[in-house]
């Protein structure tokens, strides 16, 4: 593990890119998720690929999910080196209940069961609500709360309800104050947070826990290159954030792993906000945000 900038406390180690890190110290027991199996949407890359590997790594063999194959297969390949467990790449479409469908299907008839599902396929980007198309707001409700609710049912009806098992939703914060120029993502998060908790009252009879974690900013990921993290950081933003720093992939990681796992075994309808508390002491200006996202327009240009 590496020293956090002097501090006393460990961080677990990461890496900024798509790659497996090259040095892990476990935290929990190796087998800690023996034999079994995770279907990870959003696999390929970000905190998605990192939930991957550390799964693996505790002896999980994994199904990791999106549109993009080669990126996919690329990806697969990387974890099972690293892990020596089994990942199956398949390629979906979350907004399609029939793609998913046939994508558990595949998992069952490789791989024989599904015991977690980790709900992370998202999109995102700033954008202040008078310039957001009604095409945009629609596209990420249907990725983010159609796709995570179409998959949910999916692999609840063709598995987890007869076998029991454990749903992760990668959520987040943005909602919890309104955040500026984020009312599609915050709209479609604090939807998934209401459906974490009606199925976890619904499906907790069949044996299921339905959890969520939501990050606040996270580095090495497409959200926090695209949201302005790297700028925030570099301005010393992330001063203001209780813990003064950006979390990391391998963190959120944990935080999965312990509500997908045992160690969690009478936690449901829980929301796990691990963000260093940054939302509760982050600015949210809107003249400040709105000039930023104006200068990323004209660098677009």
């Amino acid at each position: 593990m590496a020293m956090s900038q002097g501090k006393e406390e460990l961080l677990p180690e990461d890496v900024g890119t798509d790659d497996c890190l090259t040095l892990y110290t476990h935290i929990y027991s190796p087998d800690l998720l023996k034999d079994r199996v995770a279907f990870i949407t959003g696999g390929g890359s970000g905190i998605g690929f990192r939930i991957a590997e550390i799964f693996m790594r505790h002896g999980c063999d994994t199904v990791i999910a999106s549109r993009n194959f080669d990126k996919l297969k690329e990806a697969a390949k990387k974890l099972s080196v690293a892990s020596g467990r089994r990942c199956l790449p398949l390629c979906i479409d979350v907004r399609k209940p029939e793609s998913i469908a046939a994508a558990v299907d595949e998992t069952l008839k490789e791989l024989g069961r599904i015991d977690i599902l980790i709900n992370n396929a998202a999109g995102n980007f700033l954008c202040p609500a008078i310039s957001l198309s009604f095409n945009a707001f629609k596209t990420v409700m249907e990725i983010d709360t159609m796709g995570t609710f179409n998959t949910s049912k999916v692999v609840y009806e063709k598995w987890l309800k007869d076998h029991g098992g454990n749903i992760v939703n990668i959520s987040a914060t943005l909602g919890y104050k309104g955040q500026a120029l984020q009312v599609h993502a915050g709209s479609a998060k604090a939807a998934n947070d209401a459906m974490t908790r009606h199925l976890a009252v619904e499906w907790g009879p069949s044996g299921v826990r339905v959890n969520a974690v939501a990050p606040g900013p996270i580095s090495g990921t497409e959200g926090f290159n695209r949201l302005g993290g790297v700028r925030a950081e570099a301005t010393g933003a992330f001063q203001s954030i209780p813990l003064q720093r950006a979390g990391n992939k391998t963190e959120m990681a944990h935080c999965a792993l312990f509500l997908a796992s045992p160690a969690s075994s009478y936690v449901t309808g829980a929301i796990l906000v691990a963000d260093g508390g940054a939302w509760l002491t982050s600015a949210n200006d809107v003249s400040m945000l709105l000039g930023y996202w104006s200068s990323e327009k004209k660098r677009e240009k």
